[in-house]
């Protein structure tokens, strides 16, 4: 999936990838696509909820030895 900016917080723990997601969106336009790799296991449910509280769509995720990427599209 083609991603407008990539953002690694690999090794962060929880609340630092969803405060280094939302500055990551920040500088994005509405449409563009963020994507997020994280080794955080809560990342899945906390940047799902995170996304939908903010209006920002999730995408898609997946998971790699370890390593959650996710996909959100501004809102």
């Amino acid at each position: 999936m083609n991603a407008d900016k990539v953002l690694d917080a690999k090794g962060l723990a929880c609340p630092m990838p969803i405060i280094k997601t939302k500055k990551a969106m920040n500088d994005l336009e509405p449409g563009q696509v963020l994507e997020v790799l994280t080794s955080d296991k809560g990342a899945k449910n906390d940047l799902t909820a995170w996304a939908k509280s903010t209006g920002h769509e999730m995408l898609d995720h997946k998971e790699k030895r370890d390593i959650f990427t996710f996909w959100i599209k501004k809102g």
